[in-house]
């Protein structure tokens, strides 16, 4: 919202007149969706240099049309008008067409991001290619499991994972300067169980939970439907708005704050030193407890190259739950990640998710831990970070002369988080008429409030067609 209304103090119509005009055309052409908490009169007032009476006064006016309704003690939020629409024609290009900008949410872009559309067609995509992964190495790892006793692919495994798995866990820890014991560790489905797990060990119905703003778009579906009520901090370069935090910590009290140290999603950004510790200093004061995920750990280049602050080193898994997995390096197909947290939290947490799943894939735990122990990984993905270091130069340059901008570019990552200057709901509608599959700004904020950003991924945006859609759309 802050960066779609363009208001003119030269023309006859006055500001809350314009401001009236852009929002109701919004939310006529679905781009703001019913229920959608419009900001507050504060803050939409100081992100466009207006008075609080101006925004009052728009407000107002919307709510006596029928577009917006004020709610005692929460706000104003977008009204349900339920336009009718005639039926969509199906695409031909191969992507699901959401019913206007409305479909444009989470689901929709994981729907689209598992059908069988080409990788290089997918800059939006949050995973590398297949042709980057060591497929032989996965191979390698499954026929040697294959070839053991058949009864290791007939039993459940245990629930707290895959001992040999969580004894290599506890020395990749160690060099990450993290003091963790096999027992305080659980393998997981993926940081998506493992998040997930924690979210419903720690709330309950009506509690907060805080995200960066952006952030990894998939949890903010997962808090909801557990009742908690998720709020955004907003993220800079080298993390979290402090005053912001502080500030939000003391008003809601939030039982959570997941956050990305290193290589955050979606700006490839990572978090300082001082405001690691800073963070640390409000969670203490205000009793949150840490998740910090760290997916991407292996995509960073490491300390001894460039500074990477992990909380858990710091706090050593007293206020800190570590999270971390192998779906964007190895397979994410295997769905293995884990959770290290104290041992006390860590039965607690084995017990949860064998209420839920009984226990996580043994074989592909092994398969990991084979991958692992056998000397390769390492080596991967060095090979992996380099492509990465080969592309983001020079994939950067060719996304500003489209007319992007981007405010910090990430020295590693897979991931740029570009400014393009419009509304980036409507760029990813018109690219999807094309086979493309972007991913827009809104579904990386709690708010999902229309943005001019949007994250792509560099190695899947070398597609010529990719680069023709965006020179003739942004130039």
């Amino acid at each position: 919202m802050t960066n779609t209304i363009l208001l003119s103090r030269e023309g006859g119509e006055s500001l809350s007149d314009q401001i009236v005009r852009s929002v109701a055309a919004r939310i006529d052409d679905r781009v703001l969706r019913a229920g959608t908490r419009m900001p507050s009169i504060r803050h939409f007032a100081t992100a466009h240099g207006v008075s609080p009476f101006t925004v009052v006064g728009a407000y107002d006016k919307l709510v006596a049309r029928g577009y917006l309704e004020s709610r005692r003690g929460a706000g104003f939020f977008i009204r349900d008008r339920a336009p009718l629409q005639a039926p969509q024609p199906a695409p031909e290009a191969g992507l699901a067409q959401p019913e206007g900008s409305q479909g444009l949410d989470v689901v929709w872009l994981v729907r689209n991001m598992f059908r069988t559309v080409p990788h290089q067609h997918m800059p939006g995509t949050g995973v590398l290619p297949a042709d980057w992964l060591d497929g032989v190495a996965i191979g390698n790892a499954l026929r040697a499991i294959s070839r053991q006793h058949s009864s290791i692919l007939l039993n459940y495994g245990v629930p707290q994972g895959y001992l040999p798995l969580r004894q290599h866990l506890q020395h990749k820890l160690a060099e990450l300067e993290i003091g963790a014991t096999p027992e305080q560790i659980v393998t997981t489905a993926g940081v998506t169980q493992a998040i997930d797990m924690v979210a419903r060990e720690f709330t309950r119905p009506g509690d907060t939970v805080f995200v960066d703003d952006p952030a990894w778009f998939l949890m903010f579906g997962s808090f909801a439907a557990l009742g908690a009520r998720v709020v955004g901090i907003p993220r800079l370069a080298d993390g979290p708005d402090l005053a912001q935090l502080a500030e939000l910590a003391a008003i809601h009290k939030p039982k959570l704050y997941v956050i990305n140290s290193v290589l955050h999603n979606p700006s490839s950004t990572s978090l300082s030193a001082a405001k690691a510790f800073q963070i640390l200093r409000i969670a203490e004061e205000h009793n949150i407890t840490i998740v910090e995920d760290d997916i991407y750990c292996d995509l960073h280049p490491g300390s001894s190259v460039q500074p990477a602050t992990r909380m858990a080193a710091l706090d050593q898994l007293k206020r800190v739950i570590y999270l971390g997995g192998f779906s964007k390096t190895m397979a994410a197909n295997l769905r293995v990640g884990f959770i290290a947290t104290s041992e006390e939290m860590a039965l607690r947490l084995a017990d949860r998710k064998m209420l839920q799943t009984l226990t996580t894939s043994d074989i592909g735990e092994r398969v990991v831990h084979k991958v692992l122990s056998e000397g390769s990984y390492r080596k991967h993905t060095e090979r992996i970070r380099t492509r990465l270091d080969g592309l983001r130069a020079r994939t950067v340059r060719q996304l500003e002369k489209t007319g992007m901008r981007i405010a910090s570019a990430p020295p590693a990552g897979m991931f740029v988080w570009v400014d393009a200057g419009r509304d980036t709901n409507v760029l990813t509608e018109k690219a999807m008429g094309q086979g493309l599959l972007l991913a827009p700004g809104s579904l990386f904020s709690p708010s999902q409030l229309p943005s001019q950003f949007m994250r792509l991924n560099i190695a899947a945006l070398q597609a010529p067609e990719i680069w023709r859609f965006l020179q003739k759309e942004l130039t």
